[in-house]
């Protein structure tokens, strides 16, 4: 018996092909996006009774930048200078990677308060293959969050 479409989205997890990534309110196309997570500094602080009550662990909010790679790609309806020109300005930008359902529909997004683009490589030109326009993005990232859409 097959399942309803409802009962399989609480059955089964999103595909992580299925993604759209935006900077701003532009639009981009990219097959892969690496490097994202949510990381908390921690520090093991041990007294004169940890012997006998333990260590304890403390964790606190970092605002420490950590690299994104966003590879093959082009940006939709945009600018086609969009990425170049965010490269030369160097200013931080609000950035969402949205994980989508069988229909397209948004589920989950990983939001990135600030953006910031460090390199930009462009693909191998050749009259044999069929590239995209941009081979990486290279971003440095801070304050990641999770949030359910």
């Amino acid at each position: 018996m097959a399942q309803s479409t409802d009962m399989q989205r609480t059955s089964y997890p999103l595909a992580a092909y299925n993604f759209r990534v935006k900077v701003g309110e532009a639009s981009m196309s990219f097959t892969e996006v690496s490097g994202l997570a949510v990381e908390r500094e921690h520090v093991t602080y041990e007294h004169g009774l940890s012997f006998r009550e333990s260590p304890v662990m403390v964790r606190f909010n970092s605002r420490r930048f950590t690299p994104v790679t966003c590879k093959r790609g082009a940006v939709l309806g945009a600018d086609p200078l969009f990425l170049f020109d965010w490269l030369e300005a160097g200013d931080g930008r609000r950035m969402e990677v949205s994980l989508c359902d069988a229909t397209g529909a948004a589920v989950l997004a990983w939001r990135v308060a600030v953006a910031i683009p460090v390199s930009l490589k462009a693909p191998t030109f050749s009259a044999a293959t069929n590239e995209v326009v941009v081979d990486a993005l290279d971003l440095q990232v801070r304050e990641v969050s999770v949030v359910r859409l």
